[in-house]
């Protein structure tokens, strides 16, 4: 198996390539492929045993049922309105009329002075090679700007009888413009192959060619086949390929969507009665309300104590999930009231800050819900920017125009916007990280779904690219003047701004992480060794983030913060 690790990783660099295209560095497509093939092969937990579902087993068979299909329908969209063949607008006419028309008086007349003109024409014109070719044969165009053969005489020397143009045209010589127009002789003739500025005009693809003999409605309705069976394998994907998988491997048997269900309502009076009323007990997995549990969790802090026997494990999740849909609400009405009056840059920065508020508080109250969350929504924002760059109606084009206000130079590399993804990805991985070294709890239904210990390592991430990422864009752009002697555009300012804010994530994480009452992985050190260490990693990662000039800070630095985290055991 060792033997194959390398090849793997080269075809799928290559995969992942012609995918992205330049929209990853190369260093950024080694690092993706070497986390997808560790996803592949180390993946245990339940939660990561989704993520695989969802990128190796969607994007596998998104790849071989759609990639053909959605290349079809990328080429379509590239092709203007006006190429396409028009449509003819004119009826057939009803047979009487046509029979009419064709044995009218005045049609076999005026075929008849036809006929008449045209043999009068060709035996004027004829010569012995036209006896052994067709008695009719259409004659040629007379060349009506400028002569058709080079002119060495003057005007002065031509013959001014009108005799001359019968003879030239009876010896089959082509009329020659005498007085008017006279300049028309020396226009040079616009190049087919070339722009006027000199530059080749760019040749049509062979794949765009056959759609140019659709017409404008015909290749409107193919976009919709195209986006229906693309949107049909995608239903049918998930449904059945990845439900299947996530009921083998990560729920231990148990169906999805009835596991799912009891996961987020089964707390809830009126459902769970539905539920035995309706014998779906076999279907939709209730929790446990056994009384000998109740206070079993006190020693767990009294926030675990009140999610567990207050409001149930499924209600909390419930209330997250609200809390989180909230914060999103706020900031994207936040992010609209901004548009007229602070720059992009500034704006894109509201989404950082609704990370921090959305995952720092929520994180430690059920670490595995957020990394479920963070998982699922990362397969959202990559089938929403699948069909954004696929160009397939009607998903496509609200998409674009609902990212286009927040895009960076970056995402205009090539065919995948790349900023909400990777500022995803850098929040999530060191919760990932983090909840691999931790063992597991949890019983029944939801084994593997509980973990006994917290850590300040869990929310590195968020912490990283919410707080100090932004921190140093807003500063360093405004007060930024002394750069750093490597170049790449990093200010001094904006990276003191950068381990301030760090800094104060972490010292805030530690501090709710003891208010809470949770139990920590590794013993607590005292509050001076504490800020010491904070003050370590945050510089850490604030050299990282100056000195990393050509990758994506989003994803690399949050996994050196929580390499530094995790080592000092902050």
């Amino acid at each position: 198996m060792a033997v194959l690790l390398y090849p793997l990783h080269q075809s799928l660099c290559v995969v992942l390539h012609h995918l992205t295209t330049t929209s990853l560095l190369t260093a950024e497509l080694q690092l993706l492929s070497i986390a997808l093939i560790n996803v592949l092969f180390l993946a245990s937990s339940p939660q990561i045993q989704i993520l695989k579902a969802l990128l190796w087993g969607g994007g596998l068979s998104l790849l071989v049922f759609c990639g053909p299909v959605i290349r079809w329908g990328i080429a379509l969209a590239r092709v203007p309105k006006w190429r396409f063949r028009r449509a003819s607008i004119s009826q057939s006419p009803p047979l009487w009329k046509s029979l009419a028309q064709a044995f009218s008086l005045r049609r076999m007349k005026n075929e008849l002075l036809r006929t008449n003109f045209e043999e009068t024409v060709y035996d004027t014109v004829g010569s012995s090679d036209d006896e052994t070719g067709p008695l009719f044969r259409k004659p040629t165009r007379v060349k009506t700007f400028g002569p058709s053969h080079p002119v060495t005489a003057d005007i002065d020397s031509l013959p001014s009888s009108p005799t001359f143009g019968d003879d030239a045209f009876a010896n089959g010589n082509s009329f020659v413009r005498r007085h008017t127009l006279s300049h028309m002789d020396h226009i040079v003739r616009r190049n087919a192959t070339h722009t006027p500025s000199g530059r080749k005009k760019r040749a049509t693809s062979m794949s765009v060619r056959p759609f140019f003999k659709l017409t404008h409605e015909q290749a409107t309705l193919r976009k919709w086949l195209y986006a229906g069976y693309v949107y049909a394998c995608i239903l049918t994907i998930i449904l059945i390929g990845i439900r299947t998988y996530v009921q083998k491997f990560a729920l231990d048997g148990n169906e999805a969507i009835g596991w799912a269900l009891g996961y987020l309502l089964g707390d809830l009076p009126w459902f769970r009665y539905q539920v035995v009323m309706a014998n779906l007990e076999r279907w939709i997995c209730l929790p446990s309300r056994s009384e000998s549990e109740a206070g079993k969790q006190c020693h767990f802090g009294w926030v675990q104590h009140i999610r567990h026997d207050d409001f149930g494990e499924a209600n909390t999740r419930l209330l997250l999930s609200v809390y989180w849909l909230g914060i999103l609400i706020v900031g994207l009405i936040i992010v609209f009231r901004l548009k007229d009056i602070y720059e992009v840059d500034t704006r894109r920065k509201v989404f950082h800050f609704m990370m921090v508020g959305m995952f720092l508080p929520a994180t430690y109250v059920d670490p595995t819900y957020a990394a479920l969350a963070l998982s699922l929504i990362l397969a959202v924002f990559l089938i929403l920017d699948l069909l954004r760059a696929s160009q397939l109606p009607p998903l496509s084009k609200p998409i674009a125009s609902f990212l286009a206000p927040y895009v960076d130079g970056r995402d205009f590399r090539g065919p995948v916007v790349i900023s909400h993804i990777f500022l995803l990805i850098g929040c999530a991985i060191p919760l990932w990280l983090a909840l691999a070294s931790i063992p597991r709890t949890g019983s029944g239904y939801l084994a593997g779904w509980e973990v006994p210990t917290r850590e300040v390592s869990m929310v590195s991430g968020v912490i990283c690219v919410g707080l100090g990422d932004a921190a140093a864009s807003l500063i360093g752009r405004r007060y930024g003047h002394r750069k750093w002697l490597w170049g790449g555009g990093k200010s001094l300012e904006g990276s003191v701004a950068f381990a301030i804010a760090v800094f104060a994530g972490l010292a805030a994480a530690s501090i709710w992480l003891k208010v809470g009452g949770w139990p920590a992985t590794s013993e607590q050190a005292g509050v001076f060794a504490s800020m010491r260490n904070s003050a370590m990693c945050a510089s850490m990662a604030s050299l990282t983030e100056a000195v990393l000039t050509g990758g994506n800070d989003n994803v690399i630095v949050p996994v050196v913060l929580w390499t530094c985290v995790k080592s000092l055991g902050i």
